[in-house]
């Protein structure tokens, strides 16, 4: 009995485990669930991708609207200038505004804004004391008009404006000739320099310039923007699709109406927006 268990070998009992038919068998069975699963999974989760790029896109057009329908909002009355291609649309930005003093009162100090005369360069202002930074310019009744537009060269209803903080007086260069035309409501405006907002469909960019001087024929290409001195350009947007244009009816005489259509492209999303801004044209 004792020679039968020391000749017993120790792998001799029962054994489990798998067969390499059974690994098989077990690959073979979950590769075929696992593209079952992948098969329901697939399109949810595809429109699921898809919905979010949308959102994206939607997300991108709107912010780029809104941002250029508030530059228009405050932009100088009868500035929006549009080339022909409506790809460039330009402004001028309001900075601050109030009424100057027409008629003299009861002080002999009172000064008075003459439109007689090409010397007179100041004025009191009337009503809350404004800001002036360095290089913003004073214009008065801006008709968009050759003779009253702010584009002017040489100029006519534009001045470079002194810079001050809290002024109830404000002073401005003379250029020897008088300023055309004084305001029905006795309004001024101090401006910054022209904005532009160009469509790039090469690269698919939405630029905003800024910073440049003012250009008596509206900048139409890209080239001329970058040429000048000082420009400034930030992207507002990219992913641009082939609609970007812009749209200015002016036939109202107080009120214009700047229509903006822009459309975005990612991966074979596309979205397009329409967005109509009301701008100020009462000088």
């Amino acid at each position: 009995m004792l020679r039968d268990k020391a000749m017993r070998s120790p792998y001799s009992g029962s054994q489990a485990g798998f067969t390499l038919l059974e690994m098989i068998l077990v690959m073979v069975i979950t590769g075929i669930l696992g593209g079952m699963v992948a098969m329901f999974i697939q399109r949810p989760i595809s429109m699921y991708v898809d919905s979010v790029r949308r959102a994206e896109l939607t997300d991108v057009a709107d912010t780029a609207v809104r941002r250029i329908a508030r530059d228009l909002q405050g932009a100088l009355p009868n500035s929006v200038r549009i080339d022909g291609t409506g790809k460039f649309i330009e402004f001028v930005p309001v900075m601050a505004a109030g009424r100057y003093r027409a008629d003299p009162g009861t002080n002999a100090a009172d000064d008075v804004l003459d439109f007689g005369l090409a010397s007179d360069n100041s004025f009191d202002v009337l009503g809350p004391a404004i800001n002036i930074n360095a290089g913003e310019s004073l214009v008065v009744y801006n008709l968009g008009i050759a003779g009253a537009s702010a584009y002017d060269s040489p100029l006519t209803n534009r001045r470079l404006a002194t810079a001050g903080t809290g002024l109830s007086k404000l002073t401005f260069t003379t250029t020897g000739s008088r300023l055309p035309f004084s305001s029905p409501n006795s309004r001024f405006q101090i401006v910054s320099t022209p904005v532009t907002y160009a469509c790039d469909l090469s690269t698919g960019t939405l630029w905003r310039y800024s910073g440049y001087g003012f250009q008596a024929t509206q900048p139409a290409s890209l080239a001329t923007l970058n040429g000048f001195s000082g420009v400034t350009k930030a992207v507002l947007a990219t992913h641009l699709g082939a609609f970007c244009s812009f749209t200015y009816n002016s036939v109202l005489q107080q009120n214009g109406l700047v229509s903006i259509s822009l459309s975005f492209t990612m991966s074979g999303e596309s979205v397009q927006l329409l967005h109509q801004v009301n701008v100020d044209n009462v000088p």
